[in-house]
């Protein structure tokens, strides 16, 4: 039985491979009958086919030069927010909490106060946005390479609205992280996180209310301002 079926199978691809030699001669044969027709079609799948292999080779430069692109502005933003944080690493925390309270005024805060002393409960600098909400502002200066662990989060979470009123409540800090503990808590307290690389940010120029939505919700109850 299994030498039966073999020799089926073996007269089978033999037929199969000369219907298919009989199928390319007629295909030949049509293509030379036809040429004149045929021809200017070929030149066009060719062609067509030459340009989708250009287009393809060009669109994957393209996005390779778009991504080495977007590494190098990215790197060069990094270097600029170091070089702008490098004044205020050489700042004390009195000094560094002065200059909190002068980029909110810079950014229009209104009745910007500081603190300046031990045993503030977290409300190092305390003012007004433009809109009326109170923005109570918790100022850390560390060492960048340190995270700011979920201590110092469950104190500021503890005042910033049961003891202050914050309507917005700012923990900005000088290091690069937050600890995950510490963060989870600013985002389930809509405590407005802000690490070294946003604090570069709004050094060089960015304004505190584009600052707010980014890390920790922290957009508290929209007022109008007061007269």
């Amino acid at each position: 039985m299994a030498a039966r079926r073999r020799r089926l199978k073996k007269k089978t691809r033999k037929k199969l491979q000369v219907w298919g030699a009989v199928a390319a001669a007629a295909a030949v044969a049509w293509v030379a009958a036809n040429w004149s027709t045929v021809w200017p079609v070929l030149i066009a799948v060719l062609a067509a086919a030459v340009l989708s292999s250009v287009g393809w080779v060009l669109l994957r430069a393209h996005r390779r030069a778009v991504g080495q692109d977007r590494a190098w502005r990215a790197q060069e933003e990094a270097r600029a927010r170091e070089l702008s944080m490098a004044q205020v690493d050489g700042l004390s925390w009195q000094e560094f909490e002065a200059y909190i309270a002068e980029l909110c005024r810079r950014d229009g805060c209104r009745e910007v106060v500081v603190s300046g002393k031990s045993g503030d409960l977290g409300a190092d600098v305390v003012g007004y946005l433009a809109d009326g909400r109170k923005l109570v502002i918790q100022c850390k200066k560390y060492a960048p390479h340190r995270s700011v662990p979920s201590q110092d989060m469950q104190k500021f979470v503890g005042t910033a609205r049961l003891e202050h009123g914050a309507d917005v409540a700012l923990f900005v800090t000088t290091c690069h992280a937050f600890t995950r503990d510490a963060l989870g808590l600013a985002l389930r307290q809509d405590i407005v996180a802000l690490h070294r690389d946003l604090l570069g940010s709004w050094v060089k120029g960015a304004h505190l209310e584009t600052l707010i939505p980014l890390n920790g919700s922290g957009g508290g109850v929209r007022r109008r301002p007061s007269a």
